[in-house]
């Protein structure tokens, strides 16, 4: 930035005195070594200036990494969250259909008394896992669509670094 306001800074003391000296009439080596100094003062301000923008898009770009890689981080961090959650279902799921199944199984050849007990347990249970179930699918419901928000927002980055690097190379 400094090196960018000193050749502004420059290129203008040179342009005026280069319009002042033209005015005059001066010799011609002290016109050349005026037209020698605009020329370095106007090189610098190119360099500088092409080298600040070059470091604006580097930046940008660096930014743009970082926030993609934390966004596939924690995608694959979704993704474990909704398989774990996917596998407790089904184990929920095969643990239920085993409870109604013995629960439609029992009932003969025992006395009355601990049968009704044992129902009102097992019901209980089975209560209580529809509700684990419940819970269960919702988390898996909402890491599904936090997973598909991250999705469209990983695309998005990936679209605009495509974006820059397309306009990178038609710069360079």
């Amino acid at each position: 930035l400094f090196l960018f306001a000193d050749a502004v800074r420059e290129v203008r003391k040179y342009s005026s005195v280069h319009v002042n000296e033209k005015a005059t009439n001066v010799n011609s080596s002290a016109f050349d070594h005026i037209q020698m100094k605009l020329f370095r003062s106007q090189r610098n301000l190119y360099l500088s200036g092409f080298s600040l923008f070059l470091w604006l898009v580097l930046r940008r770009t660096v930014t743009l990494l970082t926030q993609l890689a934390k966004e596939m981080t924690s995608h694959a961090a979704l993704e474990t969250q909704v398989n774990d959650a996917t596998e407790a279902a089904k184990i929920y799921m095969a643990e239920n259909e085993r409870l109604q199944e013995a629960l439609s199984g029992k009932g003969n050849g025992k006395k009355k008394e601990s049968t009704d007990a044992t129902e009102e347990k097992l019901k209980e249970e089975v209560e209580h896992l529809k509700a684990e179930l419940q819970k269960t699918s919702n988390a898996f419901h909402k890491a599904k669509t936090e997973v598909a928000a991250v999705k469209k927002q990983s695309e998005g980055l990936k679209r605009e670094y495509d974006h820059l690097m397309k306009e990178f190379e038609q710069l360079q």
